[in-house]
């Protein structure tokens, strides 16, 4: 999982760069433009993006600012739910409100500080892993409920009229044939039996060995 650093200034993408690396987010992905970084969030020839978990999103930008570029990244499904830490020398309350307002998660005021860059870094990664990590088990969660969902669909129940034999209590099924009643029941409900005697049948069939 990449960090992705968008920035005009070269030296301002080397500084950011060279602090996250030797602080030990050694995959760093870089972007001189808003443009470019759409490119490398979503290829348009289809090929697979890096697996940026992070944004770091120069505000004063040429073209396309900052802003505009973050309210862009938020209102794509399969992008909005990477966090974004806006890098701004405006760090007045309007212009960050209006970052905010577009989806950025935190702020970093130039001139960088690197010891603030690496906590607030530091803050997103472990709010991003932990989301995901929640999303993961809502998923598999969801997956399981499906999967018991599909289950219930599929138990059979029996209803409608029955055939029963009034004599040896047997079971016309669907194919024209008699059958026992337990294995046309455990074939129609997925139940099993446990023979044994009731109290009649015992009296019935052993009428010296049953005392009442």
């Amino acid at each position: 999982m990449a960090i992705l650093i968008v920035d005009d200034s070269p030296d301002h993408r080397l500084l950011l760069s060279s602090v996250l690396i030797k602080a030990g987010h050694a995959d760093i992905v870089t972007a001189d433009s808003a443009q470019a970084a759409f490119l490398l969030l979503s290829p348009p020839d289809g090929s697979p993006s890096p697996q940026i978990e992070l944004i770091l999103l120069d505000v004063c930008m040429p073209d396309m600012d900052g802003v505009a570029a973050c309210r862009h990244i938020k209102q794509n499904n399969h992008l909005k739910d990477i966090p974004i830490i806006m890098v701004t020398a405006k760090n007045d309350a309007d212009n960050l409100q209006e970052a905010f307002s577009a989806g950025a998660m935190d702020y970093i005021a130039k001139p960088v500080n690197s010891v603030e860059l690496l906590a607030r870094v530091a803050s997103a990664l472990t709010l991003k892993r932990e989301m995901d990590h929640r999303k993961a088990r809502e998923a598999d969660l969801q997956r399981s409920n499906d999967e018991l969902q599909q289950a219930l669909k599929e138990v059979k129940v029996l209803r409608g009229l029955i055939p029963i034999c009034a004599s040896c209590k047997k079971i016309r099924n669907d194919g024209g044939f008699w059958q026992q009643l337990e294995d046309y029941l455990s074939e129609h409900s997925g139940v099993e039996f446990s023979h044994g005697l009731c109290q009649p049948c015992i009296k019935k069939l052993y009428p010296g060995v049953y005392r009442d």
